[in-house]
């Protein structure tokens, strides 16, 4: 059986990517507007032709491509801002949670994660979930992503000729749009403090959240953290907790290390004695923080397996 697929909003950073995710496989079928994807009448249409509309659009532009789709045969991606905490969406981080990916296979409507909550919420999740920090706790996450999490603006600033900027700083209001999928979907009472920042490559991102141990009940330890962690993504296939030894022999984290994959691989350092402990989180902002969990959540809604069309 073949499916058909709208992407509407083709020609940005994500729509570009999830297309060349999909228009090599037999059993999908693009449907592509060329030079009318801007004729709201021929959107209207595709957007309830397919079998499956992904929304590559800017938060107000999603909610209007929503308000559109009148067939209720229609499955829906949104990769905006716009229903990552709103109800009767689904969540699209399979792998969050044992029921999540059973939630999404049932849902017409799915939020596709960003790229740092999808870091953030894989490294606290289980920690929040396993008590090993508290919903109460006052957690902090810093990270770093390649210049294309900015779309095409701020690629077309960093590589433009002259270019000089090595790294930035922003969010500096601390009312990131982030914040509120950060909190609600890691079970926290209290907003994260996210300090997130862009750097001179193209993509590629590192999450990481410092933890206190002395300061959270029982004062866990490292072992415990990463115990816990692999639990939780016992037998994912793109979820993976690095063992400690390995991490103990880093002498660096790269953030383009999984570029060009659907992976995430979490890692816990620390002193095995000792009172801190950091928490990193690796993952290409373009692939499973983008247009790789888009696919992956589109497999999943469809029926398929989740792995096809992707690595």
């Amino acid at each position: 059986m073949t499916h058909t697929i709208f992407i509407d909003g083709e020609a940005g950073t994500t729509g570009l990517e999830i297309r060349e995710r999909l228009e090599a496989r037999p059993d999908l079928e693009l449907v592509l507007l060329g030079d009318r994807r801007r004729d709201v009448g021929a959107r209207r249409e595709a957007l309830n032709a397919a079998d499956a509309v992904i929304l590559c659009l800017p938060d107000d532009a999603a909610r209007e491509a929503v308000a559109m789709i009148e067939n209720p045969s229609v499955k829906v991606i949104d990769a905006s801002t716009a229903y990552r905490v709103a109800p009767g969406w689904a969540y699209g981080f399979p792998e969050m949670d044992a029921g999540q990916r059973d939630l999404i296979a049932r849902s017409s409507f799915v939020s596709n994660p960003g790229c740092y909550p999808t870091g953030f919420i894989g490294l606290m999740r289980p920690l929040v979930k396993a008590g090993l920090v508290p919903a109460t706790y006052p957690v902090t996450v810093n990270a770093v992503s390649g210049y294309s999490g900015g779309g095409k603006a701020m690629i077309a600033e960093f590589e433009a000729s002259g270019a000089a900027t090595a790294y930035r700083a922003y969010g500096l209001s601390l009312r990131h749009k982030h914040v509120p999928e950060m909190t609600k979907h890691t079970g926290l009472s209290r907003d994260v403090l996210f300090a997130p920042a862009v750097g001179n490559y193209r993509q590629g991102m590192l999450v990481e959240v410092p933890l206190h141990l002395a300061a959270l009940p029982e004062t866990p330890s490292v072992e415990r953290l990463h115990g816990a962690l692999v639990e939780a993504y016992d037998g994912q296939h793109f979820v993976e907790v690095a063992d400690l030894e390995e991490t103990e022999a880093l002498s660096g984290l790269e953030p383009e290390g999984l570029n060009g994959t659907n992976r995430l691989r979490l890692h816990v350092f620390g002193d095995r004695n000792g009172e801190q402990a950091r928490l990193v989180a690796l993952l290409d902002n373009l692939g499973k923080g983008a247009s790789g969990a888009a696919v992956q959540n589109l497999n999943i809604m469809l029926g398929l397996d989740e792995t096809t069309g992707l690595i």
